[in-house]
């Protein structure tokens, strides 16, 4: 099993496909990888030799922010929006829908489970 940046590949996937399961590379990334260190599109994780997986190692450290690296930017930037009080910081802090989606139906996912509230009824 192929380790690379922090995460284990599955070995019986196609290289492009493997790559996903790295947080922060998707179809696009991973394509560009496999372009990049000029391996055929069919290979799978298990054919690769170590060699080619120092390589894709090298490729993804020096040129992509991925997984531990990337959550923490993340979670700063969303931290850093939060402290400013700006309207996407309140609604990250209230745990609502950020990029404006309507709330009164829908939105049950970032709301979480609907609650009764008493007296409704008319």
């Amino acid at each position: 099993m192929a380790r690379i940046a922090g995460v284990n590949i599955p070995t019986n996937k196609r290289v492009e496909i493997a790559l996903t399961y790295i947080h922060g590379i998707g179809r696009t990334k991973a394509k560009e990888i496999c372009d990049r260190a000029s391996l055929p599109t069919a290979r799978r994780v298990s054919e690769l030799t170590e060699a080619e997986v120092i390589h894709i190692r090298e490729l993804i450290d020096a040129d992509y922010t991925v997984e531990g690296d990337l959550r923490r930017t993340v979670a700063m930037n969303i931290k850093r929006l939060m402290d400013l009080a700006a309207y996407r910081g309140l609604r990250h802090r209230k745990g609502l829908p950020v990029r404006g989606q309507r709330t009164h139906t829908n939105a049950r996912t970032r709301k979480g489970k609907a609650k009764p509230i008493a007296g409704k009824k008319k």
